[in-house]
């Protein structure tokens, strides 16, 4: 079983940062690629970015690139998504997700195993 704990959501105006992160505690909690979702109220959860379980693949989606860069510290496993020049419409609540079958499984939602809570992210001025 893992669990995992976001943190880091508030409210900011756009053009703003803000940095959210996912703490993974549980057995084998290091071998698992770690993504970030979000929902927005009246549309579907999608995905935001992902990173494996070393750290060396990322993947994102095109509307946060240039934007958006997640990281890990495999160490203490934990995952950051650092998140610059917000938008409006990257309001939304962020959840972090944990799947074994690494980047792809988790951009496309094949293989998920594990949910955050989710975190509130408010880009408004």
């Amino acid at each position: 079983q893992v669990q995992l704990v976001e943190s880091g959501g508030g409210l900011v105006q756009p053009g703003g940062s803000l940095r959210l992160s996912c703490a993974a505690s549980g057995r084998g909690a290091n071998l698992y690629g770690i993504g970030w979702f979000r929902q927005a109220p009246g549309k579907e959860r999608e995905f935001v970015s992902a990173i494996s379980y070393n750290g060396q693949k990322e993947d994102y989606r095109d509307s946060v690139k240039g934007r958006f860069t997640i990281s890990r510290d495999t160490a203490k496993n934990m995952v950051w998504l650092q998140m610059n020049s917000l938008k409006p419409e990257d309001t939304a609540t962020y959840y972090c997700a944990a799947g074994l079958n690494g980047v792809a499984a988790l951009s496309d939602g094949s293989r998920i195993d594990y949910w955050g809570q989710g975190t509130q992210v408010t880009v408004s001025s």
